[in-house]
């Protein structure tokens, strides 16, 4: 099975927007993004995907 990439929240799309200016500044989801950002993921225990270590 191929390695299915998600799009980036900064790509402009067909009507010349980004999701991130779709958000609303004050959507609580912006808290979450943050909270996310601010975690050292690979301390958790997350890999990232180099390519070679599917699975």
């Amino acid at each position: 099975m191929a390695y299915i990439t998600g799009d980036d929240r900064n790509q402009i799309k067909v009507i010349m927007t980004s999701l991130d200016e779709m958000i609303d500044s004050e959507n609580p989801v912006r808290v979450i993004d943050a909270y996310v950002d601010s975690l050292d993921l690979f301390a958790l225990g997350f890999k990232e995907y180099c390519g070679n270590n599917r699975g």
